[in-house]
């Protein structure tokens, strides 16, 4: 199974089996942004999960989230940021455009406030890093110690699915838990109490070999900057910086899920169920390919065709806790007004 497929039934199956938000491609990085990119972040749901739906199925715009704009007194939306009039004005726009902001007119001018106080709604991020084929590990060991130093998550685990030796968990670091992947047609799982439904699917098993420590997401974390023969450049990031990064990857991580890969416009991929996801399959390649890298003319396979109709927003909306247009949105139309 190809890296890409590997990542979709895993986050298929986790979807399945807990309660918060499950996403892919997410940067984990502080202090060079793009430095790190997380496989999948699993976001387990805080005491106010239920606020957060019921504000946007959006990514809320951090800016506007560390504003002074508050659900009290409207305030003129250029006195509410400490940031560049662009970005705030940005910030201001989206805001409005989800719904999170609403707006009133005074003399010409725009004053807003947020519909409803940010919620408490997270509570761990767990990262995971995918890497099926432990014979090919690439950067593999530098990646995991990046993330144990930085400590930007609350627990860090690699997922493979090849046979994991001793000799392989000498080299990775102690803190970072080990899953084992299997995928078999029996209609059942290993795991007690997952209630993954019996069906022709491939089953997803999670053998855990070795639980993750927990990292001290709450101390100044380490992150190596640039690799020299000899030395490493690394910057400190502090708690605070840590915390906004850690609300930027879970609003990040709500208003994206895991289904953000697209459906070619090709007679010979087709849209299929694999571990309980709708997934492009290639039938000219046997297997679930990546569209936006692997499909297009230059592939011999290819056979020009429109795209399949595929909602992944409403299968998601289905399968889990998040709403994509909730009430309160709806409510406030007057913020789909632009600024003029």
């Amino acid at each position: 199974m190809s890296e890409f497929a590997f990542e979709l039934a895993l986050c298929a199956a986790l979807e399945e089996r807990r309660e918060g938000i499950v996403a892919r491609q997410l940067g984990g990085s502080v202090a060079e942004p793009g430095g790190r990119i997380l496989d999948v972040v699993c976001v387990d749901p805080g005491p106010a999960f239920a606020d957060r739906v019921a504000l946007t199925g959006e990514t809320i715009p951090d800016a506007a989230i560390e504003s002074a704009v508050g659900p009290g007194r409207a305030r003129y939306w250029k006195d509410a940021f400490d940031c560049h009039p662009a970005q705030a004005r940005r910030a201001t726009e989206r805001a409005l455009e989800i719904g999170f902001f609403e707006r009133e007119r005074r003399r010409g001018r725009d004053y807003v406030r947020q519909v409803a106080r940010y919620p408490d709604w997270y509570d761990r991020l767990v990262g995971i890093e995918n890497k099926p084929d432990l014979g090919r590990p690439g950067d593999l060991e530098a990646q995991l110690r990046t993330d144990v130093s930085l400590a930007l998550v609350d627990a860090v685990i690699l997922a493979t699915e090849s046979y994991v030796t001793r000799a392989h968990l000498n080299r990775i670091p102690a803190a970072v838990g080990v899953w084992r992947v299997h995928r078999d047609d029996r209609g059942t799982t290993a795991e007690a109490g997952d209630g993954v439904p019996a069906g022709g699917d491939p089953v997803v098993e999670i053998e855990v070999v070795r639980e993750p420590r927990p990292l001290p997401v709450d101390e100044p974390g380490i992150e190596p900057i640039e690799f020299h023969p000899g030395r490493t450049d690394v910057a400190v990031v502090s708690p605070a910086e840590k915390a906004r990064a850690r609300r930027r990857i879970t609003e990040r991580a709500y208003g994206k899920g895991w289904r953000t890969y697209a459906f070619p416009a090709c007679e010979s991929c087709q849209p299929t169920t694999d571990a309980g996801a709708t997934v492009p399959y290639c039938a000219w390649n046997g297997r679930v390919v990546d569209a936006g890298s692997e499909c297009g003319p230059s592939c011999p396979g290819y056979e020009a065709d429109s795209p399949p109709a595929v909602d992944l927003d409403d299968e998601r909306s289905r399968r889990t806790r998040w709403v994509r247009d909730p009430d309160g949105r709806r409510r406030r139309q007057s913020g789909l007004d632009r600024f003029g």
